[in-house]
């Protein structure tokens, strides 16, 4: 019988085979598998004894990179093949998933012959999952005793034995390797949605999980340049759903109109334009233009330019932009072209519209940022989208490929999003408009109840000046003698 195992490096499949030959030389009733003489011995290749002459050694150990052709198998283990290295991106699991249909070669033509996986998933678009459609049969062993509900994402794949044990739900299924103590911390630690995937082993997260922004959360209204209220009241109910809008959300997520807003207006407390720059690659040039006003941010524009540096299809166009909406300061993205692009604009800007022109640099994974900057202002109700964004959002990738067009839309950015490197084809529309949101985030920390009744006290303020002003009474008289002496 010919055995190769295959993990994701050589060095973890060589393990493997290790342990195997410590095997032999350590369990006395093995002691007839030790090598021959004049029969292979490396740790990625050995006969047992009894092996006849082959060119496949007994064992062979292999990294799923590594060279698979050419061999041949009766038992082939794949162990651990998917790592989080190469499972981060769609591309990277659509190569793993080529890989290892490969096996199919290797593994012999016998009525006995068999691959067997073994491996904990690591993303919820699993080669675990896809192998299923394969043929394979899949055994799954969680960490504590799932609940009902949660047996039914499971299926067939829940080992019987987990299945008869008589286990109430949240107890360990292992205590010797982890009780529940460990269970605590590690659920923790990881987070919901990764205990769910490392130690529950379930790939099914529901979208809650998965994807953090949701459309419903937004506020959508008309938003006028000049006065917006100071308030607003978030409502999910049904007769509020915006259903003229085009939607290319996830199923059942919805656009919403507000059930109400403030009796107080004022003008806004400042207008930016965020700039993500992009080369000449198929990477737009994303921008996002926002007001702030009294704890939430308003949306005018969001959308993204084809052209990189060109001055008349990215440079002019946003300069002009700027100057519609009145923009009181720029800021760019420096990571690419290290501010080449500022060198670019600057002069094209002081020609059309003259505001401060800024620059900042991040360095953190980006799927995550844009996910920290945005969850929790959307699941606050404080971000307010005009209607006119989503229509132009959805006209401007018309003119792209069937194959990309959503992929460059703002809407499907933010709803497809997920704190997973490498989660979205593209995603510089909404890049941008995280960037903005991050612009205001200092201010959003204010409590919006409070500056609705600080500009109420100042028009209380005005309408005591104009009376004093009527009765001819000094602002400076000292409280109840003005009152006093109209009476009399």
């Amino acid at each position: 019988m010919k055995i190769m195992v295959v993990s994701a490096s050589e060095t973890r499949a060589n393990d493997f085979s290790i342990f195997c030959k410590r095997l032999i030389t350590q369990v006395p009733f093995l002691s007839h598998l030790a090598p021959r003489p004049e029969q292979r011995t490396r740790n990625d290749g050995w006969d047992v004894g009894p092996a006849t002459p082959d060119h496949s050694p007994s064992v062979k150990s292999v990294g799923i990179g590594g060279m698979l052709t050419g061999s041949r198998a009766d038992r082939i283990i794949a162990d651990d093949i998917e790592i989080p290295k190469n499972s981060e991106t769609q591309l990277m699991r659509d190569k793993l998933s080529e890989l290892v249909k490969e096996f199919d070669a290797v593994l012999k033509p016998l009525q006995d012959a068999r691959i067997i996986y073994l491996g904990t998933p690591q993303t919820e678009d699993s080669l675990y999952v896809k192998i299923q459609d394969r043929g394979y049969v899949t055994r799954i062993w969680p960490a504590e005793m799932p609940g009902d509900s949660e047996k039914t994402k499971y299926g067939s794949t829940l080992a019987p034995l987990i299945d008869q044990m008589d286990l109430r739900p949240g107890e360990p299924t292992d205590p010797s390797r982890f009780n529940s103590d460990d269970l605590i911390e590690r659920k923790a630690s990881y987070g919901k949605a990764g205990y769910s995937l490392q130690f529950m082993l379930n790939t099914q997260l529901s979208d809650e999980e998965k994807y953090p922004l949701k459309l419903r959360d937004l506020i959508i209204t008309p938003i006028d340049r000049e006065r917006m209220p100071m308030t607003w009241t978030w409502s999910p109910h049904p007769d509020r759903t915006v259903d003229e809008l085009p939607n290319v959300g996830m199923r059942g997520d919805k656009f919403y109109w507000p059930k109400d807003s403030g009796d107080l207006s004022t003008k806004f407390q400042g207008t930016c334009m965020v700039i993500d720059p992009s080369g000449r690659g198929a990477d737009e040039t994303g921008y996002a233009v926002t007001s702030f006003l009294n704890g939430y941010i308003y949306v005018h524009k969001c959308g993204g330019l084809e052209g990189g540096y060109d001055q008349e299809k990215v440079l002019t166009p946003l300069a002009l932009l700027a100057k519609e909406y009145e923009v009181n300061e720029i800021i760019t993205e420096s990571n690419f072209g290290d501010g080449m692009f500022n060198q670019l604009f600057q002069p094209v800007l002081l020609k059309i519209h003259q505001c401060s022109l800024d620059e900042v640099r991040h360095h953190t994974q980006k799927e995550r940022r844009i996910a920290d900057t945005l969850e929790p202002l959307m699941g606050r109700h404080r971000l307010i989208v005009d209607p006119q964004v989503i229509h132009d959002d959805y006209k401007s990738i018309q003119k792209y490929e069937q194959d990309r067009r959503l992929s460059k839309s703002l809407v499907y950015q933010m709803t497809r999003l997920t704190r997973e490197r490498g989660c979205l084809r593209h995603d510089d529309r909404l890049d941008a408009l995280a960037m903005a949101c991050s612009h205001w985030t200092d201010r959003i920390a204010q409590d919006e109840h409070r500056g609705e009744q600080e500009l109420r006290q100042q028009a209380l303020d005005k309408e005591i000046d104009k009376i004093l002003e009527h009765y001819g009474v000094a602002q400076g008289v000292a409280e109840g003698n003005w009152i006093t002496s109209s009476l009399r």
